[in-house]
């Protein structure tokens, strides 16, 4: 490390966002040619060109494409080492907070955390953005440059959590399925075509796992990654899908749904915040972590989400 200079980290990190050096330069406040230079030391570092003319762009090679999210997440680490503070002030603090949230979380949480983060701490930013089933499967990769997973338990393990609140998994059948009547069995679960969320060859709910232990092997129709998406998919045809009851709570009257239990015993969705074991004494991160636990309270409102435990536990005493 003594013999690199990490200036040119920032110049790598800006050559393959902009994927140009006129840009890249213009963003640094750097001249042309001073950027070129650091673009030739880096070929010279790596052994490969990096960025590669094709016409009138740029294109980035194979190992660029593999830099590209490394340098994202050392950069964001060395700029949470250079601006961390012995104390956290929220009212001056200027630092954007980043949550890898599902649709589902968004809405049952997003609104309450923006509202706690303006009242005390007004000049931090908030980034909620979409997580997938490949950010779950590298879940501890992608929280070095994110702060928060918001996830039910099911799919991350081995990371420090908390646990925010409970809800249910419920079938959905449009209002108009005979099914909508006499009530869901075993045999329609088997029988009737699927829309899934995060499904993938090692994700899926926790819900759709448990059936598949049950021997009911869902006969998926449609994938999707949006819960806010699925009553659509439902309305108006013979699938079925699962969803959250806060979720189905919060729909208009008018959608087309018709939430069903489940015909069988299914465990409850605790939903967590998950989280990188390198913050867990940061300041900041504590911060927001209290402003969720105390967003989840303000926004469920449920006797039953006192049994969730207020205590962070890390991987080794889940």
């Amino acid at each position: 490390m003594a013999s690199l200079d990490l200036n040119l980290m920032v110049s790598l990190d800006a050559l393959l966002e902009e994927r140009s050096v006129t840009r890249a330069a213009a963003r640094m406040g750097l001249s042309q040619p001073a950027l070129s230079a650091s673009l030739a030391r880096l070929r010279r570092h790596f052994d490969d060109e990096l960025l590669t003319r094709v016409g009138n762009d740029y294109r980035l090679t194979p190992l660029a494409v593999q830099l590209r999210e490394l340098v994202r997440i050392a950069m964001t680490g060395a700029e949470r080492v250079f601006t961390a503070q012995p104390l956290f002030d929220p009212q001056s603090s200027t630092r954007e907070f980043v949550l890898l949230v599902s649709d589902y979380a968004t809405v049952t949480l997003g609104d309450t955390v923006a509202g706690l983060l303006t009242a005390e701490a007004p000049h931090t930013r908030l980034r909620m953005s979409a997580h997938t089933p490949a950010v779950i499967e590298r879940a501890e990769q992608a929280l070095l440059s994110a702060d928060l997973l918001l996830m039910p338990h099911g799919f991350v393990t081995d990371l420090p959590h908390r646990d925010l609140y409970r809800d249910e998994w419920v079938a959905v059948v449009a209002s108009d399925n005979p099914i909508a009547e006499r009530g869901l069995t075993v045999a329609d679960l088997h029988r009737l075509p699927w829309v899934v969320t995060y499904h993938g060859q090692t994700a899926s709910t926790p819900a759709v796992r448990q059936m598949r232990m049950l021997g009911i092997e869902p006969r998926i129709q449609v994938v999707v990654e949006n819960f806010l998406a699925v009553p659509a998919l439902v309305a108006g045809s013979d699938r079925i899908a699962l969803l959250q009851r806060r979720l189905v709570d919060l729909l208009p009257l008018n959608v087309g749904v018709r939430a069903l239990p489940l015909p069988f015993d299914v465990a409850p969705l605790i939903e967590a915040m998950w989280w990188h074991p390198a913050y867990d004494h940061d300041p900041e991160h504590l911060y927001l972590r209290d402003v969720l636990a105390r967003a989840a309270r303000q926004a469920v409102g449920d006797p039953a989400a006192e049994d969730i435990s207020p205590v962070d536990r890390g991987p080794q005493n889940k």
